[in-house]
């Protein structure tokens, strides 16, 4: 079974829905964090080095086992010479 076939599946499931769509943030974050990274075709290591951290915690961050600090994400997007915005939305209905 493709994992896409899984998700569907798992999403008729209403408890697993709410579930999964509160770590929607997260997931954007990390997804982001990868891109930006990817893009500029650098390392953890090389991440870590240019943010003045680990490259342990940058590994963690893309695992979605870490929750970072606001302060932390502005290190990680200084390292990428990025800018971070956060916003507030209305939540969907």
């Amino acid at each position: 079974m493709k994992f896409s076939e899984y998700k569907k599946l798992k999403m008729e499931d209403k408890d697993f829905k709410e579930e999964y769509e509160k770590l929607g943030p997260e997931y954007e974050i990390i997804s982001a964090l990868i891109k930006a990274r990817k893009e500029q075709k650098i390392s953890q290591v090389e991440l870590a080095k240019r943010a003045q951290t680990d490259q342990s915690h940058i590994s963690r961050l893309e695992r979605g086992s870490y929750n970072p600090s606001l302060n932390f994400l502005k290190k990680i997007a200084d390292g990428l010479n990025m800018d971070i915005h956060i916003s507030f939305e209305p939540k969907k209905i």
